[in-house]
């Protein structure tokens, strides 16, 4: 079956959900936008037809919002919001711990138990469970492993088998997401290690709050198109939800701040 054929159900799986979302965010850039957006649109809606069913309201209200802008930008949790996905799927995308930035961040930190930087496919399945059991929902540990699997193939952008920070981040709506701001301003790793030491000016090994203000200040300065000095609160907060009792070290912020380098 294509995922044209998966938008005429009147319930979709959670790896139907996977294959619609792998069909239309063709570029594989974690969103769909632009022309995607506008042949998912158009496409939900010749698909909904040709199955008679009408749009639910939730269809009407995206094809609303998104149908005549040519600028719109959607993410896996605003897909999930429009689509009769399978209820149990549905829940990690709806779910009340990660509705800001600052959550997630938190959440990130409990998982990432053993501070590699990644999520492996083990530290995901805990993560889903816990959020299974926080809305009273209990699965068979094969269901379970079903979803961590689907979970690990759409947010696992280069294929390596564990999640990054950035990677699991889609969990988050696309206006809550802070770090696709700072995909554009991240450093090679011997920038960021200059800027670290830099900042980091009593020379601790970790940066403070205010060591943090002043970086974020500067990257604000000399990246305006990509990050606005007026969000500086929010980026700061979300950041130092990161650190260990207000100390940030290295390894967090270069979550943040440092590319990958091949």
């Amino acid at each position: 079956m294509t995922a044209e054929t998966h938008l005429q159900g009147v319930e979709i799986s959670a790896a139907q959900f996977f294959e619609i979302w792998h069909h239309y965010d063709s570029d594989g850039n974690g969103y769909m936008d632009g022309k995607e957006l506008q042949n998912f649109i158009q496409e939900l809606q010749q698909a909904r037809k040709k199955a008679g069913l009408d749009l639910t309201p939730e269809m009407k209200a995206f094809v609303d919002q998104y149908g005549k802008t040519a600028d719109g930008k959607i993410g896996i949790v605003e897909l999930a919001q429009v689509l009769p996905t399978e209820e149990n799927f549905l829940l990690f995308f709806r779910c009340q711990q990660l509705k800001s930035s600052e959550d997630f961040m938190q959440t990130w930190r409990k998982y990432d138990s053993d501070h590699s930087g990644f999520i492996d496919s083990e530290e995901l399945k805990s993560f889903l469970k816990d959020l299974l059991q926080k809305a009273n929902k209990q699965i068979e540990d094969s269901k379970l492993t079903e979803y961590t699997e689907i979970m690990l193939r759409m947010f696992d952008a280069n294929n390596d088998g564990k999640l990054e920070l950035t990677e699991l981040a889609r969990l988050l709506p696309v206006h809550e997401n802070f770090l696709i701001k700072f995909q554009g301003v991240k450093m090679c790793a011997k920038e960021f290690n200059k800027a670290f030491e830099m900042y980091d000016q009593d020379g601790n090994g970790y940066i403070d709050e205010n060591e943090l203000d002043a970086l974020l200040k500067d990257l604000c300065e000399k990246n305006k198109k990509e990050l606005d000095i007026n969000n500086l609160a929010t980026y700061k907060k979300s950041i130092m939800a990161l650190s260990d009792g207000g100390k940030l070290y290295r390894a967090e912020l270069a979550l943040i701040l440092c590319a990958e380098e091949n």
